[in-house]
């Protein structure tokens, strides 16, 4: 008696999960303007609302189909902020991360780490948070590493305050910024490298007021019962700091 009722219930279970998949519509990631609108990647909802917060990564790479595998370590992260159009989502970029194999691999045995975190504000008045990490090809007196790591935040607190949010971020991801500061600390110690390992802002990019809708835009297409995973993560399970 227990088979038969369990046989009669598996078929209607079948079809309500299937009926609520099919509820489902695909929508369009879109980058910001800081990166041309390019797009993203695809993500899954039953309704709009439900796709504002959610946070997926792409590296440089992907994102410039540049195919450039020396900055394949470059995550970047993007929050959908609103839906314009039919079946394109809006997102912003709220900062970055280099991998955590590469953040490793620089600071090898012997080697003088010197980990910073700061908040910069921009010319156009946007926070960042910056954590950059600079090594040294031996062990690095306290004193030292004091005076290196006071140099490296006037000069990030300069290059901010002389820059608007699209410029100090373009500088940023590209690397440029670590330049700058190689070159700036190299009187006092000449580093091995710096990177920009974690960013984060905390206000609205002014390249990131969305451009004109495309010309053709694609309804929202129902998604095949048998794939059930998106491209885009839900918000709180972005990359840990």
């Amino acid at each position: 008696m227990a088979d038969k009722e369990s046989g009669a219930k598996k078929p209607a279970l079948a079809r309500t999960v299937k009926d609520k998949w099919r509820s489902k519509h695909w929508y369009k990631v879109r980058a910001p303007g800081l990166f041309q609108h390019v797009e993203l990647g695809e993500t899954v909802a039953t309704e709009v609302e439900q796709l504002v917060g959610r946070t997926l990564e792409a590296t440089l790479p992907e994102l410039s189909g540049s195919g450039d595998s020396g900055k394949a370590h470059v995550k970047l992260r993007f929050r959908i902020e609103r839906v314009s159009g039919e079946g394109i989502a809006e997102a912003r970029f709220v900062g970055h991360d280099l991998t955590s194999d590469y953040v490793r691999r620089l600071a090898r045995r012997k080697r003088s780490k010197i980990d910073l975190s700061l908040t910069v504000t921009t010319k156009d008045g946007v926070q960042i948070i910056l954590k950059p990490v600079a090594v040294g090809e031996q062990r690095l007196q306290t004193r030292l590493r004091a005076e290196l790591r006071h140099k490296m935040v006037q000069i990030l607190l300069e290059e901010a305050q002389l820059r608007t949010s699209p410029e100090f971020v373009r500088e940023m991801i590209q690397g440029d910024l670590s330049k700058v500061l190689a070159h700036g600390v190299k009187t006092l110690y000449p580093l091995k490298k710096i990177e920009i390992r974690r960013s984060e802002v905390l206000g609205q990019i002014s390249e990131e007021i969305p451009g004109p809708e495309p010309t053709a835009l694609s309804e929202p297409s129902t998604p095949p019962a048998e794939e059930a995973s998106a491209s885009v993560a839900d918000a709180g399970e972005g990359p840990a700091a």
